[in-house]
């Protein structure tokens, strides 16, 4: 029982309850006016009960179902009850079923908390005159109306202090209980149902997904045009003195790479910031149809790609396309970094053909020997294969003869346009 009264819960559930009185009063203040004005009215009584009923209930049943009240009882309850809730922060309600178990939770917060709001009023009312008795005159004295107490004087008194403190510590031991009682069932009746779980357990999936894939895509363009910054920044520094004009143009390829590694980085940062449900705003997806800039934006470094491309690859659906791109993009970003030989020494052979076996990609490039890392800084490969093994598809990678073989095959399903 001490255990109970030392804790800061114990006063705080009270408050909660507290607040429960207080509408409870607004809304005998509300009543009263109105019942008043029924009895003026001089209907049968029947009637006049009826009408007083419905005056009676109406105003908690109606304020209880608006969406709001969720979100406000559910700041109450976190903070005065200490529930926490697997939805966070509660909501407004939604649905119609949110709606009615709002409005229960807020008429058993109405019941529990004018329970105890008469309580402390009788505690405290009448316990500030038991304190005060010893300290009064000997004589009667009119506790209640109707109802007196006799003060003697003597030490017999001391009961009625007595009598206050264990009266208070009660109030507050029950107000504990009950206040107990309704941090348990408040996620029942003010948290998710477990459709409404699974839903939200969707919601953070989704949303988890979609921060993966941002955080994949902001990688591939970033590292792919870091690299060519790096590769181009080398170049222009060798050949500063003998070639001045090939060294603007490497610092002019270096500045493009960069505004647009520094466009899409500010954009995904922002789609993040935003915190935005998912599919309601996305980062611009590149697509092989935006392979051509990626290969001139490479080829401004100085580095040589040779491109060969086979089938109508308008045919190819769009996710299929968006992640050839990003896996040409982070081959690309490889070939530049593991080399191993100056950026106008580097040449890429890339490939790509559609037929009715699938999408095939394959990038080819000589290297220095010993340069036999395309790690890609720790997810070159990896990330490659994370996307050709959500699509089913195989990827081939490995050093032969001196030159670097990346081969990825994606099975598609190509549909033939109709004239």
């Amino acid at each position: 029982m001490a255990n109970v009264l030392m804790r800061g819960s114990t006063y705080l559930r009270w408050v909660y309850l507290l607040l429960g009185a207080a509408l409870v009063l607004a809304f005998i203040l509300v009543d009263s006016g109105l019942v008043s004005l029924l009895d003026d009215l001089g209907m049968p009584n029947v009637l006049t009960g009826i009408l007083a009923a419905i005056v009676v209930a109406a105003p908690p049943l109606i304020l209880g179902a608006l969406p709001a009240v969720r979100e406000v009882e559910g700041i109450a309850v976190e903070s005065l009850l200490g529930v926490r809730f697997e939805e966070r922060p509660l909501g407004p309600s939604r649905t119609w079923a949110q709606r009615r178990r709002t409005t229960l939770w807020f008429c058993i917060h109405l019941v529990a908390g004018g329970f105890v709001g008469v309580l402390s009023t009788i505690v405290f009312g009448i316990g500030a005159v038991l304190l005060a008795a010893p300290f009064r005159a000997p004589g009667s004295r009119e506790l209640l109306p109707g109802l007196n107490y006799q003060v003697t004087g003597r030490w017999t008194d001391v009961w009625m202090p007595l009598a206050t403190i264990v009266a208070i510590v009660a109030l507050f031991l029950l107000s504990s209980a009950i206040g107990a009682l309704l941090a348990y069932a408040a996620p029942r009746l003010l948290g998710p149902t477990p459709a409404e779980r699974i839903e939200l357990l969707e919601r953070r999936t989704a949303t988890l997904a979609e921060r993966n894939r941002l955080a994949r895509e902001l990688h591939d363009s970033v590292g792919h045009a870091l690299s060519l910054v790096t590769i181009q920044a080398a170049a222009a520094r060798r050949v500063l003195a003998t070639d001045p004009a090939f060294a603007e143009t490497a610092l002019a390829a270096m500045e493009t790479s960069a505004r647009a590694a520094l466009a899409d980085l500010d954009h995904v940062l922002g789609l993040l910031r935003d915190d935005r449900r998912p599919g309601s705003q996305t980062a611009p997806q590149a697509t092989l149809g935006n392979l051509t800039r990626l290969v001139e934006a490479t080829r401004a470094g100085g580095i040589t790609v040779g491109v060969r491309r086979t089938g109508d690859l308008e045919e190819l659906p769009a996710a299929v396309s968006r992640e050839a791109y990003r896996i040409i993009q982070e081959g690309l970003t490889n070939a530049i970094r593991h080399a191993g030989r100056p950026a106008d020494e580097v040449s890429v052979d890339l490939v790509i053909n559609l037929d009715e076996s699938g999408l095939q990609l394959e990038l080819t490039n000589p290297v220095t020997a010993g340069t036999t890392d395309h790690s890609g800084g720790g997810r070159g490969l990896a990330g490659i294969r994370e996307r050709v093994a959500v699509l089913r598809g195989t990827v081939e990678a490995g050093l032969v003869a001196g030159t670097w073989r990346l081969a990825v095959t994606l099975p598609v399903a190509v549909t033939t346009r109709r004239g």
